[in-house]
């Protein structure tokens, strides 16, 4: 695994132990990272279910100001934490280990601050608890800036509507797709007549 453009281009990063996560191949992230270029000069990031920080860490590369990883698996955690320190970007990066679930169930110290987010969930959360992907991506929702981006990553197979993040766009890769989210402004009635 490695970083493919900005700064730091070429730096190798650890990749997940075992088969706890699925990284995502340089091919499919070039191409994902040329319809997001526009989007991450200055911004701040969400790296969700973060495996080793792959996304985040490019986002970082790419000119982001900010980065915020959430992971839960231990041995992710100490590659995550290695590799922020191996890029020297930790006083860029912030990692929430642990219960993610939980953390975006509490109100956001900063409403609507967030430009991009990515939400990669292991697969089993889709067929195990999809209610709880919905409930997260309200929450999550509540961070994002108005016109904010979540990329969706899941199996072809594997369909889930996140009513609170309504999709824009959607590219697939074989059997992996990666659906682009956006957080809409609400629509407020107006009565001409009041």
């Amino acid at each position: 695994m490695r970083i493919i453009a900005g700064e730091h281009r070429g730096r190798k990063i650890l990749p997940p132990p075992g088969e706890v996560t699925r990284p995502i191949t340089d091919r499919v992230k070039q191409s994902l990272f040329d319809i997001l270029s526009p989007q991450i000069e200055g911004a701040k990031v969400y790296d969700i279910f973060a495996g080793t920080g792959s996304m985040g860490l490019e986002c970082l590369s790419r000119g982001a100001a900010h980065a915020t990883f959430f992971e839960s698996d231990r041995g992710a955690l100490v590659a995550l934490k290695k590799n922020i320190e191996a890029l020297r970007v930790t006083d860029c990066s912030r990692v929430i280990p642990g219960d993610l679930f939980r953390w975006f169930e509490k109100p956001p110290l900063e409403k609507n601050s967030i430009d991009l987010a990515f939400l990669d969930p292991p697969y089993r959360y889709l067929n195990e608890q999809p209610a709880a992907l919905v409930t997260l991506a309200a929450n999550l929702a509540e961070h994002l800036k108005i016109d904010g981006i979540v990329v969706f990553r899941h199996d072809a197979k594997d369909e889930l509507s996140l009513p609170a993040l309504p999709p824009f766009d959607r590219r697939e890769y074989g059997s992996m797709i990666l659906e682009f989210l956006r957080k809409v402004e609400p629509q407020i009635d107006t009565d001409e007549h009041g």
